[in-house]
Parts: structure tokens; sequence; C-alpha cells
């Protein structure tokens, strides 16, 4: 009894301590600032010319709770928050529940979020899984519960949440989806549209119609289990026949969402004081080139046409590191899921440039030869690896570095990087900024490694701006409504390459189509030749599942991806339609712009050789390559000589 008595005073002091702990915060938050949540919510996004090209929440998107359909409001608490007019912003049980399986498995990944945690995440868009987050989100959640009644709270929740298809708000979402008002919907509408959040994607009933049903019938049956509709009525509605609107009225450029998504996602690693955004809504100066995105979306639309192929498109400034045009996808409204900031895939032949960058410095020339035929290659082990030539075509002869490139022979690529050693493609991407893990395989000199194409642009980047790194950035600026500056971009650059190597590669990237190097095949961008008005330094990449083409000058890098989502081999598709659309790009972007001239550096010498099989003899073919003084042909021969 006595044993009793002590655990029962322990667990009494534990109560007491906890309740006051409780009061505490509670107490605090009252006497604390109240979020002014219309202003807070309130997201203004500007282009590089300080126009507004994205607003979180427009003056007539916002609705009342008193115009809402009551299914939406009784849909939303059923399937997202049974207890919300219970709580006083946590539900307890709930959380120590998540708390315990996340204890477990040592992750953060249990979600036991009310419908005021969302809200208090919607308003800082902040999605970031770390205990800090955690904490502050708790404290503005007790904010929020302590100044806004629950009517208060549900209304900004239900105006301020993704639906998918590029809409936040429930009065934007129906009406994008079914053309009405929020209070018009029905029972069928409002359960369809209320199961979207969970996975804008996937759940959209426009693109992924099962999946909206499936998810249309766990939202109907929490209506029936929290006793707002019968088990008729969830039947009726789950068999009433949609009718889907689709269309956005807006003169908003669809892509740009991508690049707001993108922008977002910046956002989430600026520390920004909470209590200066608590205080008014933000300005975000962004990067974004309006005029070109929207060009480009438009050349988009005409290559591509209809079809499930996808593509990821993005224009960086070498000099400074910002993005100026970002296309994530063929179709926002289709699809949410950025190719260029989140997808990672194989990125094939536009891998060499830096493999024959790691050649020049150690010690080959664009003149180097190697045999070019079917090889099987012995790795040891028993191990043999057979790359292929595009076609199976091979010239059976030595070739130059310049021709291999210019042609995008894999054989001679395989030959570069076993002869080097695996390490040194590693290490040069590595030093070019590249951060993705990078697998030390045969294969690599061919691109089989996945790799994500804003992290992959550091590398490109560098060799579009002499050698010198700087990092990929959305935002320059963030302001309040007020204008008082939260954030500024610092720029910072590093030199991390020899700028005399990049221009001999560089140089050779220009004969990508040129007529020159017509030889046992042709030179991989000579059917977009005709698009081009500038000189660019160009590569094209080829997988079984993917189609690449980079290029780029000192003002421009562009890089366009396309492939299937699902892995599905292109082998159905034409790569001319993403040389069309990297040509096409670029041009559209530097257009009225002035072509600058890169200066031969200091020890670099130009000579006229034989590109097919680098004779300074034979010139029946002849083209100027660039070496460093004292490896060029003529030199190496007078030495032999000697």
């Amino acid at each position: 009894m006595k044993i009793l008595r002590v655990l029962y005073k322990i667990l009494l002091c534990f109560s007491c301590l906890i309740s006051a702990f409780f009061i505490c915060i509670y107490v605090y938050s009252y006497f604390n600032p109240k979020i002014d949540i219309r202003n807070t919510s309130n997201i203004i996004m500007l282009d590089k010319d300080d126009n507004i090209f994205y607003q979180n929440i427009g003056a007539n998107s916002w609705v009342s709770l008193d115009n809402m359909s009551k299914y939406i409001k009784e849909a939303i608490i059923s399937v997202e928050d049974k207890n919300f007019f219970a709580h006083k912003g946590f539900d307890y049980p709930r959380i120590m529940k998540a708390l315990y399986v996340d204890i477990k498995n040592g992750s953060l990944d249990q979600g036991a979020s009310t419908i005021s945690q969302q809200y208090v995440k919607n308003l800082y868009l902040s999605f970031d899984k770390t205990w800090k987050r955690k904490i502050d989100e708790a404290f503005l959640t007790f904010d929020l519960e302590m100044h806004y009644s629950k009517e208060a709270i549900l209304e900004g929740y239900l105006n301020t949440i993704n639906f998918g298809g590029g809409t936040k708000g429930i009065e934007e979402a129906s009406l994008y989806y079914f053309n009405k008002h929020a209070y018009d919907l029905s029972l069928a509408e409002a359960s369809i549209i209320v199961g979207i959040p969970k996975n804008p994607t996937y759940y959209n009933p426009i693109i992924y119609y099962n999946n909206a049903k499936e998810r249309q019938k766990v939202v109907l049956d929490s209506m029936v289990n929290n006793h707002y509709i019968s088990s008729e009525e969830a039947r009726d509605a789950f068999s009433e026949e949609l009718i889907f609107y689709g269309k956005k009225d807006s003169n908003m450029v669809i892509s740009s969402l991508y690049y707001r998504d993108a922008v977002n996602d910046e956002l989430n690693h600026i520390k920004l004081s909470l209590d200066k955004i608590n205080k008014s809504g933000l300005i975000i100066y962004t990067n974004l080139d309006s005029y070109s995105q929207s060009k480009i979306e438009t050349i988009i639309d005409e290559e591509m046409g209809e079809g499930q192929e996808e593509i990821g498109l993005m224009i960086r400034e070498p000099k400074t590191g910002a993005i100026r045009v970002l296309i994530g996808g063929k179709n926002y409204s289709r699809s949410e899921y950025n190719r260029v900031t989140q997808s990672k895939r194989q990125v094939g032949s536009v891998i060499k440039p830096f493999l024959y960058l790691a050649a020049l410095k150690n010690g080959m020339t664009s003149t180097s030869l190697f045999s070019s035929e079917k090889t099987d290659f012995s790795l040891g082990d028993n191990k043999i690896y057979s790359p292929r030539n595009y076609g199976d075509n091979y010239p059976n002869k030595e070739i130059t570095m310049a021709l291999a490139i210019a042609l995008s022979d894999n054989i001679y690529a395989v030959k570069t990087h076993l002869f080097l050693g695996y390490n040194e493609l590693i290490k040069t991407l590595k030093r070019l900024g590249v951060k993705n893990q990078i697998t030390p395989v045969a294969s690599l000199a061919l691109g089989t490694e996945e790799l994500n194409m804003l992290d992959f642009s550091n590398a490109y980047s560098v060799l579009a701006n002499k050698g010198i790194l700087n990092e990929p950035f959305f935002i320059r600026k963030i302001t309040d409504l007020d204008g008082n500056i939260l954030y500024e971009k610092e720029y910072s650059e590093d030199t991390v390459e020899d700028y005399r190597y990049i221009y001999i590669l560089n140089d050779m990237l220009a004969n990508t189509y040129n007529y020159t190097y017509i030889d046992y095949a042709s030179p991989t961008l000579l059917v977009v030749k005709n698009l081009l008005t500038r000189k660019y330094y160009a590569k094209s990449g080829t997988t079984d599942f993917d189609y690449w083409v980079v290029g780029y000058n000192s003002d421009a890098l562009a890089m366009v991806w396309s492939g299937y989502d699902d892995n599905r081999k292109v082998g159905d598709l034409s790569s001319l339609v993403t040389k069309r659309i990297w040509a096409r790009s670029i041009e559209t972007y530097l257009e009225g712009t002035k072509d600058e001239i890169d200066e031969i550096p200091l020890g670099v010498l130009g000579t006229f050789v034989n590109p097919i099989n680098g004779s300074t003899s034979d010139l029946t073919k002849k083209d100027l390559l660039f070496f460093i003084k004292g490896t060029e042909p003529y030199f190496i021969q007078q030495k032999k000589k000697d």
C-alpha cells in the first residue's frame, strides 16, 4: 500500500506539472501578438522585372465559411480531424501514438496533425520534418487557437489548401473542377474535392479518376462514421455521375507554378524570423523571366503535342546561378511533380564532356586517338562489358577525341574512362559542384548514373562560366508587405577549374552541329543547325529511357530532358523533338541580346588539323582545334623528329 501511495503522489505531481506547463503555454499564447491570418497567408511572388506572377490568396478567391457547402465542412472535419471542435489545437491521443511510432522507428514520418496544425504549415509555407520546426509550429498553433474561433480557423484552412490542378483554396478548386462556387457543391462533388489534398496529383479526378473515386469512398465512409450522413446518402453520392470542367479563368502561365513550387522549396531553407512573417505577408522577388517562360511553354506545346511523354527544362544564368526558366512537366494541371528539382534520371552521353575534361587535364588532347570498333571489355573477375555505339555503327579505325565528341562515340568514351581510371570522372564532377552520389563503374562514361537536373546543372554552369562555380537560386530578396527587407541573396563564387581546358573542351562541343565532322555518322545536333543563329557548346544524350540536350554560351545554360515517368523505353519517341525544344528555347531566351565572343586564354594555341584522324598533313578535311601550348600536333611531331 505504501508503494501505491508513493506512485499515486508521483503521478499526481507529474499531472500537475503537465497541467501547469500547458496553462503557462496557453497564457503565454494569449498575450502573444495575434497572428494576422489573412496577411500572413498573402504571398506575392515577383519575376525578374518585379511584376507579379503569383499571389497566394486572391481577393476574389477567399470565401467565408457561410459561403461554402455544408458538405465541404463536414467532409474535411471527418477525414482530417474528427475531434476538431473538441480539442485546443492538438489531438493528444493521436500525437502520443504517432510519437511512439516515430521514436520506435527513428523517424518523423507519422502524421497526427490537426486542422489547426496543418493551417499553420499552410500559413508559413514550411513542411520541413525537423524537431525545431515542429516546436515552432506547436507554439504558433497555440497562438492560433487562443486568438481565433474554430470557425475562423476552419475557414482559413479551407481557403489555403492545395487542391491540385494549380488551385489553392476551396473556391478556386470548385470553379476549376466543377465550374461552381463552393456554396453550390453537392455531396458527391464535395467528397471528391476534399479527398484531393491528401495527394493533389494522385487524387486529381480529371487525371486519375479511379484514384479519386477510391479516396472519395474513404471520405464518404468517414462522414458516415461521424454521423454527418447516412449510408444511403454515401452510396448515392458515390454512384453519382460527375462532369468535370477542368479550366482556369486566368492569364497565368501555368508552367510558372513549377517555378513557384521551386521558390517555396528554397524558402523552406531560408531562415526567416517568424515574428517578422507574423506581422505581414511576404513579397518574394525571384529570378523568373516570365516572358521566356511563356514563350517556351508554347514551344513545348507545339513540339510535343498530346501524349504521355514528359519534359523537364531549365535555363540558368551561368554568371550568377539565377534560374530564369523552369518547366517541371508538360502540364502542371496533370502532374505537379517537378522533373527539374525532384527527379533523378540516367544522363546518358551528356556526362561525356566531363570525362573529356578529365582527359584533357591528364595529358590527352583533342587529336588523341583511340580505335573505335565493336569491343568486349574484360573488367576482371570474369566480368565482360560490351558497350555499343548508337545503331551499332562503328568506324573500325582510329578517331580523334574531337570526332568522338561530335559523333558521341561510345567505344572511345569507355576506352578513355578505363585509361583514366573510374575515379577521375567522379572527381571532376564533384569538383564542379555535383552533389549526387556517383558509382565508380565502367558504364559511368555512358551516363548510366541517375542525376538530378538542377544539381547536374552546377557542372555545366562551370563550363559556361569559365571555370567559376556558383550555386543555383530562385529568390533574390524577400520583404514584408511594408517593404522591410527580411532576406537578400548573398552571391558567392569559387574558381574550381582551369579555363584553358574548358576553352578547348567548349570548342569541341561546338562541333556537335558542324558539317565538317560528318564521317561514319553525323554530328548529333546537326539536325537543328538551321535553328541556331549563335555559337553554342552543346551535347545530346540518349538512354533506353531518356533523351537529353544540354547547351550553353556565356549568357545562358539550357538543359532539356524528355521521357516517361514510368521508365518506359523512349523508342517510340523521336530525339529530334527534344533537340528542337532545346534549340528553339535557348534562341528564344537570348533573343535581342548581344552575342559575346569568348577570348582565347593565354597558353592556348589553335592549329589546323584533320579532325577525323588528327593529321596535320592530310587536310582533305580540316578544322581549327585548340591545344595547351606545347601539346599541339606540329610541336609534338617536331619533338619526335628531334
